[in-house]
């Protein structure tokens, strides 16, 4: 009975973990596109009967120095709701801008505002399609999709403070690592106002503000930055995958989804060190304050145009600036791809607490981190993460060769008992629990454990639930390739019999690919019923059409898994049945 249970259980838990992305996945899309749909209409309606001018205020214009309270997303220069969006190119226009050009990085910056509103990803594009358009990272204020990252000061009423009305004065036309740009405004009050913008070879913008007291009065201001985003993007929405607002706070990591803060709309805190941001699946824009000093945190989300807005910022410290002297604080800003080596370069390098969290590794990342460093560390030396998959895969058996082979050892005793089995079967067909003892007995007479044939499945669920991980969230493995039609590992296998795996000219639409049962898939199915032929049959008739049912079933649940999964489990499926076939020609069972 208790083996009957623990085979059951491990079905279950598999069946359970694989099903729910099957039969859950695609209708959850499904239902949050319509939820999403539903909320904009509902947005919209509550902004007709609102005053569209009534947006917080812009910084210098609030009550006081405890109020940071910048102009969100989606807003004009002016404060107010554009009545009709912008297209990027007439955003883009509106002012005057400089060219950003790096071996990752291309855009522009705006002299009015001078915001981080318009950066291009130079190695990442929409599809595997390698003409295909570069990812848009950053988009300027009057659009829907606004998306920017944004520094300045505030001070008390009355002072003229830099704004997104203001126009600076650039010494240089380009912005490229090595070459800082150096941006002056003076306030014809006696305060003079200078951003040292500076980027480097990856992804992070520094910039370095300075207020010079010219005037006969004493001034305090604070330093503040924001990262404003307009409207909710479109999420995987999956549970092993975070996307939204982020960061790490006096070493606490912090997670809200777009959903979450649209209820709570307000979450303040403080920190030492860390950083903030939002991030996407590969992507990530996030503030990174000067780690030494202690900064007020926001999230924040509100409603204007008809539209969500998001939020992140932190306000600094105030600095007392006497009439002759000079104030300076630092902001760094980091918008790009999540690679882990880099986050981790900049984690060591500038300092900055847990910034290679940014990638979400789960619970497990002490299984995760591992898998993803080896993959990577194979790949350098083979140049394929197929192929590193498949070398991993070798490792991980022979890590666990002993026990999976006294495993196959006992597996195989195990069919050697099946005449035996099935004669005590027949014998007390009428009395399951005589039957039950009598084969109890079998096991010990014949020093058998029936149990020990469920251990490589066990050991098999961990690195497949990590190397699943892996795949889904890690930038290294998008559009990463492998041989023939498999362009993109962490994709579902293309090929699919809805148009006859190619032979038709027509690409299936991608909510088909899940059912459509595409080539890798087939093979890992018809690898998975040579390994179940190869195991002794259940004693129990029910656990027996159970199993039977088992390789089409998974066939069809892994089919819209991404296609490094199925072949590693393909793989792993090939190097045990060989593993399993030695053993049973040594101990002479067919």
């Amino acid at each position: 009975m208790e083996q009957k249970n623990l085979i059951i259980a491990i079905v279950a838990s598999l069946a359970i973990l694989l099903g729910f992305q099957f039969f859950y996945e695609i209708p959850r899309q499904q239902a949050a596109q319509e939820a999403q749909r539903a909320r904009q209409a509902e947005l919209a309606a509550q902004q007709a009967l609102q005053n569209p001018a009534t947006l917080p205020a812009a910084p210098g214009q609030s009550a006081g120095l405890n109020a940071l309270t910048p102009t969100l997303p989606g807003a004009t220069p002016s404060g107010l709701v554009p009545a009709q969006a912008l297209t990027r190119a007439d955003a883009l226009a509106r002012s005057e801008r400089l060219a950003i050009d790096t071996p990752k990085l291309f855009g522009t910056l705006p002299l009015t505002g001078a915001r981080i509103d318009d950066l291009h990803l130079q190695r990442y594009r929409e599809t595997v399609n390698p003409t295909s358009e570069n990812i848009v990272l950053l988009n300027p204020s009057g659009r829907p999709d606004a998306y920017f990252g944004e520094t300045g000061w505030i001070g008390q009423a009355g002072l003229k403070l830099p704004s997104a009305d203001t126009v600076w004065t650039a010494n240089r036309r380009t912005l490229v690592p090595g070459q800082p740009v150096t941006l002056t405004w003076d306030n014809g009050e006696g305060l003079r106002f200078t951003r040292v913008v500076e980027i480097d070879q990856d992804y992070m913008i520094t910039v370095v503000q300075k207020v010079e007291n010219t005037s006969a009065a004493t001034v305090t201001l604070a330093p503040y930055a924001r990262v404003a985003r307009s409207g909710t993007p479109v999420t995987q929405g999956f549970f092993i995958l975070h996307e939204g607002l982020i960061g790490v706070l006096d070493g606490v990591l912090q997670e809200h989804t777009y959903k979450d803060m649209q209820g709570d709309r307000r979450i303040e805190g403080r920190t030492t060190g860390g950083w903030l941001g939002i991030t996407d699946k590969y992507w990530l824009v996030a503030l990174i304050p000067d780690q030494r000093e202690t900064v007020a945190t926001r999230f924040i989300h509100d409603i204007a145009g008809g539209g969500d807005l998001y939020q992140v910022d932190y306000r600094g410290t105030e600095r007392t600036i006497a009439p002759g002297t000079v104030a300076e604080t630092q902001h760094r800003f980091f918008a790009g791809a999540k690679e882990v080596a880099t986050l981790t370069r900049y984690k060591n390098e500038v300092g900055i607490t847990s910034f290679d969290f940014a990638v979400d590794w789960g619970w497990f990342h002490f299984l995760t981190r591992p898998i993803f460093y080896l993959l990577e560390i194979i790949q350098g030396l083979v140049g394929n993460f197929g192929v590193a998959i498949l070398l991993l895969t070798v490792l991980i058996k022979g890590l666990f060769f002993p026990l999976a082979n006294k495993s196959y050892v006992m597996m195989s005793k195990m069919r050697a008992l099946t005449p035996k089995m099935t004669e005590l079967r027949e014998k007390y067909a009428e009395d399951k629990q005589r039957l039950q003892q009598e084969m109890m007995q079998l096991y010990k007479s014949e020093k058998v454990n029936p149990l020990s044939g469920c251990l490589p499945i066990l050991l098999q669920i961990p690195v497949f639930f990590a190397l699943y991980k892996v795949l889904f969230v890690t930038i290294e493995m998008r559009h990463a390739p492998f041989f023939g039609w498999i362009r993109d590992l962490s994709a579902p296998d293309p090929t699919s019999i809805f148009n006859l795996f190619g032979l038709l000219p027509y690409d299936v639409p991608g909510f088909l690919l899940s059912v459509g049962l595409g080539i890798w898939p087939l093979i890992m199915g018809v690898t998975m019923w040579v390994q179940q032929r190869l195991n002794p049959p259940p004693p129990d008739p029910i656990q027996a059409r159970i199993f039977a049912w088992m390789p089409v079933i998974f066939t069809f649940m892994l089919a819209g898994f991404p296609a490094g999964l199925v072949i590693y489990w393909a793989w792993n499926n090939l190097l045990s049945i060989a593993q399993q076939k030695v053993i049973m020609h040594r101990m002479g069972v067919s």
